[in-house]
């Protein structure tokens, strides 16, 4: 069973994607709020997989990502960004996201990105 980190400052955000993870199998979902809090949990639980927001407060999701990448250059971290964002996207992919979701997103599109990069 896949270990998940979902980082968003966006509760609802956070909640649709655990459920969409839950409901189609997904083993263990935790979920931080910021990219301070998903640096930290990233380094005390490893997950397989991390989904994250681009734009949060404290730390955005492209500094952590760089920190998560720094500690473990192996990470799975997928970014979700809203319209509007390709340059920030495109330095994500350059620092090692393995992919990226367009908010608003369906289902199935976390479904087969999660399904793609875990090798199921």
């Amino acid at each position: 069973m896949a270990k998940i980190l979902i980082v968003d400052d966006a509760a609802f955000m956070r909640m649709m994607i655990k459920d969409t993870l839950v409901k189609n199998g997904a083993g263990e979902v935790e979920e931080a709020c910021d990219g301070a809090e998903a640096v930290e949990k990233y380094a005390a639980s490893r997950p397989d997989l991390v989904i994250m927001d681009i734009t949060m407060p404290n730390k955005d999701g492209i500094q952590a990502l760089r920190e998560i990448k720094a500690s473990d250059p192996s990470a799975n971290v997928v970014m979700c960004s809203a319209m509007g964002q390709e340059a920030m996207v495109v330095e994500a992919i350059k620092l090692g996201a393995k992919d990226f979701i367009v908010k608003p997103f369906k289902p199935e599109r976390i479904i087969k990105t999660v399904n793609d990069i875990l090798g199921k």
